[in-house]
């Protein structure tokens, strides 16, 4: 931690860093509930990771998780009408990133197809009755 003669004579950039550091720190430090502990473990075992991953490394993981979610969010909610976060406004943020605009897509159109083979199977099961 700065001492106050540190944190005087640093730029405005290092006192957020620091503030951001400590915010950091208290965040981990909270039993506050993992929301993708489960989802992230399985995913690291699918990249090579153990079965069982140590789990500060999927509490960190989690915490840059929840962290680019939340940016992304309060750039999205700068982009389109504020207040409101819509699809649109996702797929412009990450237009400039290749990979990251693909997946996009992709996951957007495999949540259409998904919505017209419920709608079809609906139909087909109500028809019966």
């Amino acid at each position: 931690m700065a001492t106050s003669e540190e944190t005087n004579t640093g730029s405005a950039s290092d006192k957020s860093f620091e503030e951001t550091q400590e915010g950091h720190e208290h965040q981990s430090g909270d039993k506050r509930k993992r929301l993708f502990s489960k989802e992230l473990r399985c995913m690291m075992y699918g990249f090579g990771d153990d079965q069982n991953p140590y789990t500060e490394t999927v509490d960190l993981l989690e915490d840059l998780v929840i962290e680019f979610i939340t940016n992304i969010t309060h750039k999205a909610m700068e982009v389109g009408r504020t207040g409101r976060v819509h699809v649109e406004d996702i797929v412009f943020l990450v237009r400039k990133d290749p990979r990251k605009y693909s997946r996009v897509k992709d996951l957007l159109t495999m949540n259409e197809e998904l919505k017209k083979a419920r709608k079809a199977f609906d139909e087909v099961k109500y028809a019966t009755i």
